[in-house]
């Protein structure tokens, strides 16, 4: 039954003369978060430790850095997301041409962000800093809103919806195996950066990203064409209607969660291995632990999914995740080995939720149109951005904060005992809280569970067809 040119409705014959969903879709939608978290990884694992080791910017500095910068990429998301809504599809579709437009000056500036000028003042290095970092996040996101926004185009499908999202984690998952196992070894010579590696790893992973952007870009099809809005929408209306969906705004408050503490991780897990461990050739071995078990778990979400729900599936996951990391606070004299060990079982815990939740983010959508009767990928998933980049930004600003305060010296050779045991307290009892916090909103708080998602599904398409 043809729908209604309504607004926030799926247009008469929207699938007409596409190919149907498949697996090019899938490699496709793979290359995007791939080419992604290239860079986005590489800076995640790796930036703080070039900004204070490399250009000798102080921590705390390096934290204002990260807080300023993802606030403002935060702002930049939903402007970027409110002006995706705005355009109309054309005949590649409405969000991949932008993913293949803007990636071109994305990949440049990652290349800026890394090149270090010899010779310059330490004040020359923070502007070179504050500069390249900021307008690298801003195209970030021209890039990533669309990326992002498109998965609920390419299938209307729960089940396809969920696959995309397990593929998009391969992916990232990919990316960062890439980094971890290799980065510790070529950026770093005797334990100390190397900015010249830095700068070549940077000139490598922009080619890759850029391909990886391209090949999303020929691979992916978006097959659902919605009926331009009839109504126009503003801002304030668009946040009226996330005030009513409570599945959003319970996701967006764990996201938050989850970001600071896994950004947070990220920042600080060099310096465990750096400083505390003295050996970064295990930070290799633990990043790719942890990246195999991220693929080893995506073949596993979406039959427990099925079978109990995602909500039930990632909220049990994660708090199980959580305590694992702080029981590893409470052993005492902790071996390099049994740290790897334990904590790779917590990590795996953790790769449910995060596999799953750019499913949850389609779910969100799918209930923002029934109660509102809008149909608003890109500011939907502009606002979660939004929040994710507010997460970034306290994380990276606690980062660097909490660096300074446990005493954190880069000119040190050797820390001292209270900086060493805050820069593990920081990887095991702050992870597990943080993890357990998470788990416990997905689980006790989001209301869409398994029942409750199916029936969302079929309320959905009875509303498009009245």
């Amino acid at each position: 039954m043809e729908a209604q040119g309504k607004a926030g409705v799926f247009g008469p014959a929207a699938t007409k003369e596409k190919r149907a969903f498949g697996w090019r879709d899938k490699v496709g939608y793979l290359c995007g978060d791939l080419g992604n978290d290239l860079f986005f990884g590489f800076i995640m694992y790796y930036l703080m430790v070039y900004f204070t080791d490399s250009l000798y910017i102080n921590p705390a500095a390096v934290g204002v850095l990260f807080l300023v910068a993802r606030l403002w990429d935060a702002f930049a998301d939903v402007t970027w997301g409110r002006f995706i809504d705005t355009r109309k599809t054309g005949k590649n579709g409405k969000f991949k041409p932008w993913i293949f437009r803007m990636s071109f000056p994305l990949v440049i500036t990652g290349i800026l962000l890394f090149t270090k000028i010899p010779g310059m003042s330490n004040g020359f290095y923070m502007a070179w800093a504050f500069v390249t970092y900021i307008l690298w996040g801003t195209l970030y996101s021209t890039v990533n809103i669309p990326y992002g926004s498109m998965a609920s185009v390419i299938s209307n499908n729960p089940n396809d919806r969920t696959s995309l999202s397990s593929w998009r984690t391969l992916g990232s998952s990919i990316a960062f195996l890439l980094l971890g196992a290799v980065g510790p070894v070529v950026l770093f010579t005797n334990n100390e950066v190397n900015s010249s590696h830095f700068f070549m790893a940077a000139i490598v992973l922009a080619i890759l990203a850029l391909a990886c952007y391209i090949s999303c870009y020929k691979l992916s099809t978006e097959r659902v064409v919605l009926q331009e809005q009839t109504e126009k929408t503003n801002l304030l209306k668009t946040l009226k209607g996330v005030s009513k969906n409570k599945p959003f705004l319970v996701l967006i408050l764990a996201a938050l969660v989850l970001l600071v503490v896994s950004m947070l991780q990220g920042a600080v897990t060099t310096y465990l291995f750096k400083a505390y461990f003295g050996n970064m050739d295990a930070l290799s071995f633990i990043y790719t632990s942890q990246s195999v078990l991220a693929i080893c778990a995506i073949p596993l979400v979406t039959p427990l999914a099925k079978k109990f729900g995602k909500k039930e599936m990632a909220g049990v996951s994660t708090i199980v995740g959580g305590l694992i990391y702080t029981a590893l606070y409470f052993i005492p004299n902790v071996s390099l080995t049994t740290f790897i060990v334990i904590s790779s079982i917590g990590f795996f815990g953790l790769c449910f939720f995060q596999t799953a939740i750019w499913a949850f983010v389609t779910d969100c959508i799918d209930y923002h149109e029934l109660v509102t009767g809008l149909r608003e990928d890109g500011s939907i998933y502009s606002i979660y951005s939004f929040i994710r980049k507010v997460g970034q930004a306290v994380a990276g600003g606690l980062g660097g904060f909490a660096l300074s305060v446990i005493g954190y010296d880069a000119t040190n050779k050797v820390q001292s005992a209270s900086t060493l045991h805050g820069i593990y307290s920081l990887n095991t009892l702050v992870m597990g809280i943080g993890y357990m916090a998470v788990g416990a909103i997905i689980l006790f708080l989001y209301p869409l569970n398994k029942k409750r998602t199916i029936k969302l599904t079929e309320d959905i398409v009875a509303k498009r067809e009245a």
